[in-house]
C-alpha cells in the first residue's frame, strides 16, 4: 500500500500518541473512594467491639480480614505476572503490562489493611485465630507447633505469650513485597523517561530472584494468615491454592481497567482483542489450576483422613456452609471452564468485563469460605446475627477492595497508560495469536 493510501486509511495516526495512551489526569472519585473505605473499615471493627445489632467483634474480624486478604491477594497476582512478563520476554504484553504494574503498586499498602486483624488478634487473645485463644492453650497440637509461632520464647499453657516469630514473618513479608513493587515500578517509569533498553535486563534480574522470594512469602503468608486461623489443619498446597486465585483475581481487575479504558477511547490499536485474548487464556488457565489444586487438597484430606484436618473441611460441609462450598464448584470452576473454553469471549472485551466481575465475586467467595466459618467455630449450630450480621460481612468485605479501587482511579491517571519505552513495543502493537 502507498503512503498515500495508507494516510487515507488513518494509518498515520501514532498509537502512542500523547492523546491515546493518556488519560486527563487522575479520577477524582478516586480519593472518596479510599475515604469511604477506610470509613466502612472503621465502622465495621467498631461495630464489631460494641456489639451493635448483636454482632462480635470476632465476625467483624473476619469479615475486615476476607476483604483485606482478598484485596492482597489481588495485588500479589499482578506483581507475580509482572515478573513473568520480565522473565519471559513476553513482548506481547508490553502494552498491558503498566495496568499490572499499577495494581503492584498498591502491595504494600495492602499488606498493612491485613496488619489491623493480626495487631488486634494479638491484644485480645485470638478472636479467630484459635491459637492465640486461652481455649486452646492446653491443646497437644498446638504444643507441638508452638514454635512456628511463638519462637524464640516458649510458649507455656494459661500463660499469654507474644507470638515473636508471628510478627517477624509479617514484616519480613511487608519488607520483600514493598522492594520488590517498589522496585519493579521504578525501572518501569524511568524507561518511559529515559528509553534505556538495559533496564528491561535489570527488570528481568531483579525479577529472577524476585519471583523465588514472592513465592516463598506468599505461601507462608497463606500459612500464617488463612490457614493458621485453625492451626489443626494443615496443607503443603495451601500457598499454591491462595497463589491461584491470586492470579486469577489479579488478571480480572487488569481485564476490568483495560476495557475501560477501551470505552473512554483510549489505547485504540495499542490494547487489541488479542490482547483480549491473552488475558482470557489467562484467566482460563488459572480457574483451571484453581480447581485443581483445591480438588487435590480435598483429595489428599479425604484419603488420609486425619481427624484433625478433617474437621476442617466437615465445618465448612454443615452449618449452612456446603452451600457455599457448592458455589465455589459452580461459579470458580464450572462456569468459567464451559464459557471462557471459546475463543470469541476471551476476544471480547465486553464479554471478558462480565467474566471479570464474576472472577472478582467468586474470589471473594472462596477467601469467605476460608475465613467466615472461624466466625462460629467454637459454637458451629450458631446462626449467627441475622441481618447485623449479613450488613457488616457487606461492610467489613467491601471496605479494602473499595480503597484498592479509589487508590487505581488516581493511579492509572497519573501517568501514561502504557510502558511507551518498552523494547518490546512494536512486537506487541503487532500482535496477532494463532491459536
Amino acid at each position: 500500500m502507498s503512503h498515500t493510501a495508507a494516510s487515507s486509511h488513518g494509518a498515520h495516526h501514532d498509537p502512542l500518541s500523547r492523546e491515546n495512551v493518556t488519560l486527563a489526569g487522575p479520577h477524582p472519585m478516586g480519593f472518596t473512594l479510599v475515604g469511604v473505605g477506610l470509613v466502612l473499615a472503621v465502622v465495621a471493627l467498631i461495630a464489631g467491639f460494641i456489639g451493635a445489632g448483636g454482632v462480635t467483634l470476632k465476625h467483624a474480624l473476619a469479615a475486615y480480614h476476607i476483604g483485606s486478604t482478598a484485596t492482597l491477594a489481588i495485588c500479589l497476582g499482578a506483581m507475580a505476572l509482572v515478573m513473568v512478563f520480565h522473565l519471559t520476554n513476553a513482548g506481547w504484553s508490553a502494552t498491558v503490562r503498566r495496568q499490572f504494574e499499577n495494581v503492584m503498586a498498591f502491595t504494600p499498602v495492602a499488606a498493612l489493611l491485613v496488619l489491623p486483624t493480626i495487631a488486634i488478634e494479638i491484644a485480645t487473645h485470638g478472636k479467630l485465630f484459635l491459637w492465640l485463644s486461652p481455649e486452646w492453650a492446653n491443646d497437644h497440637l498446638l504444643h507441638k507447633k508452638a514454635g512456628y509461632f511463638f519462637w524464640p520464647q516458649h510458649h507455656e499453657p494459661g500463660h499469654a505469650t507474644f507470638p515473636v516469630f508471628f510478627v517477624i514473618r509479617a514484616a519480613l513479608y511487608l519488607f520483600v513485597w514493598t522492594y520488590l513493587s517498589r522496585r519493579l515500578w521504578k525501572l518501569s517509569v524511568l524507561q518511559d523517561a529515559t528509553g534505556d533498553r538495559f533496564l528491561s535486563l535489570k527488570a528481568r534480574f531483579t525479577s529472577s530472584w524476585g519471583i523465588l522470594v514472592f513465592a516463598l512469602s506468599t505461601a507462608f503468608a497463606a500459612f500464617d494468615w488463612l490457614m493458621a486461623l485453625d492451626f489443626r489443619y494443615f496443607s503443603t498446597m495451601w500457598g499454591v491454592y491462595y497463589f491461584a486465585g491470586a492470579i486469577y483475581c489479579g488478571v480480572s481487575v487488569v481485564v476490568l481497567i483495560l476495557a475501560s479504558l477501551r470505552r473512554a477511547g483510549k489505547l485504540e490499536g495499542v490494547v487489541t482483542s488479542e490482547h483480549f485474548h491473552d488475558l482470557g487464556k489467562l484467566m482460563f488457565a488459572f480457574t483451571v489450576f484453581w480447581a485443581y489444586i483445591a480438588f487435590s487438597q480435598y483429595f489428599l484430606t479425604w484419603y488420609a483422613n486425619i481427624p484433625e484436618e478433617t474437621s476442617y473441611f466437615l465445618h465448612r460441609q454443615s452449618h449452612g456452609w456446603q452451600n457455599l462450598g457448592i458455589i465455589l464448584m459452580a461459579g470458580h470452576f464450572g462456569a468459567p471452564f464451559l464459557i471462557l473454553i471459546f475463543r470469541g469471549v476471551k476476544k471480547s472485551y465486553n464479554a471478558l468485563t462480565f467474566m471479570a466481575l464474576w472472577a472478582i465475586l467468586m474470589h471473594l467467595c472462596d477467601i469467605a469460605w476460608i475465613i467466615r466459618p472461624m466466625a462460629y467455630l467454637p459454637t458451629a449450630g450458631d446462626a449467627g446475627p441475622g441481618v447485623a450480621g449479613v450488613w457488616l460481612d457487606a461492610v467489613g468485605i467491601a471496605a479494602c477492595p473499595l480503597i484498592l479501587t479509589g487508590f487505581l482511579l488516581r493511579k492509572v491517571g497519573s501517568g501514561t497508560l502504557v510502558a511507551t519505552n518498552d523494547p518490546y513495543m512494536p512486537e506487541s502493537l503487532h500482535h496477532k495469536n494463532y491459536v
